[in-house]
C-alpha cells in the first residue's frame, strides 16, 4: 500500500476523500459534509429505505438507542440491525 500524507503505517490518522480519481487528505468537517451529502442525495433519489445502519452489540444501550433514533427519526428508515441476537 502506498503511504500517503495523513497515514501512519497502514492506519488512517486523517480522513481521506476521493478527488480526481485518487484520494487526498481532508479535514474532518469536509469528510463529514461529503458523507452527509452522499446519504442525503441517495435518500432523495431512492427514498429512505436505501439507507441501512448496523450497530454493534458491544456498544452501550445509549449508543445503540441513538443509532436507531438517527436511522428512524432523521433518515426515516427502519433498516437498522445489530448483532445482539447471537
Amino acid at each position: 500500500m502506498k503511504r500517503m500524507k495523513g497515514m501512519k503505517g497502514t492506519r488512517l490518522t486523517r480522513p481521506l476523500v476521493k478527488e480526481a480519481g485518487g484520494l487526498r487528505t481532508a479535514t474532518w468537517d469536509e469528510a463529514l459534509d461529503r458523507a452527509a451529502a452522499g446519504i442525503r442525495s441517495s435518500v432523495e433519489a431512492r427514498g429512505p429505505s436505501t439507507f441501512g445502519l448496523f450497530s454493534c452489540s458491544k456498544a452501550s444501550n445509549e449508543v445503540n438507542y441513538m443509532a436507531q433514533k438517527f436511522a428512524r427519526g432523521v433518515i426515516g428508515s427502519n433498516n437498522i440491525d445489530s448483532c445482539n441476537r447471537t
